[in-house]
């Protein structure tokens, strides 16, 4: 896999009893899922989350299910306040995908079933997290990914 912008761990890798693809160990989902260029985003962003900026794991999701007019969707991560309430979304591409204005647009669709206030997008490379104001009906980019505390407390 594609060294990316993210610190390195350690995770749990194998091949398929069949040999056919290579699989990783989701600890957030707690089972073996394909190993996809985006599930290798996914994994170390999910990680990095976790370990260097304080995110509790017990209120993290991955492939979240919503509805949205009727149609069902799937949020790649949802990070929950400590009342249950989504705070942050996170949306994945593979390393080899560029973020686009269509990358923001499928993520704000989930963010209008979801209103959380953070939205982050990543495809390993680059990082961006916005701060959606719903009180102003703005938004804004930040230089960098606050810690979980800072999300929660709004700064």
């Amino acid at each position: 896999m594609v060294e990316l912008n993210l610190p390195e761990y350690e995770f749990k890798v194998k091949k398929r009893e069949d040999g056919s693809s290579w699989v990783i160990w989701d600890r957030l989902r707690d089972r073996w899922v394909a190993l996809t260029p985006e599930e290798w985003v996914r994994q170390h962003f999910v990680e990095w989350l976790i370990t260097d900026k304080g995110f509790p794991a017990a209120l993290m999701g991955n492939e979240v299910s919503l509805r949205q007019n009727g149609i069902a969707r799937r949020c790649d991560t949802v990070v929950a306040d400590r009342t249950g309430q989504p705070l942050v979304i996170v949306e994945y591409k593979a390393p080899s995908i560029n973020i686009t204005q269509k990358t923001f647009d499928q993520i704000v669709r989930y963010n209008m079933v979801l209103h959380a206030r953070y939205l982050i997008v990543s495809n390993g490379l680059n990082h961006y997290c916005c701060q959606i104001d719903y009180e102003k009906n703005t938004y804004r980019f930040l230089e960098e990914i606050p810690c979980y505390e800072s999300l929660v407390n709004g700064h």
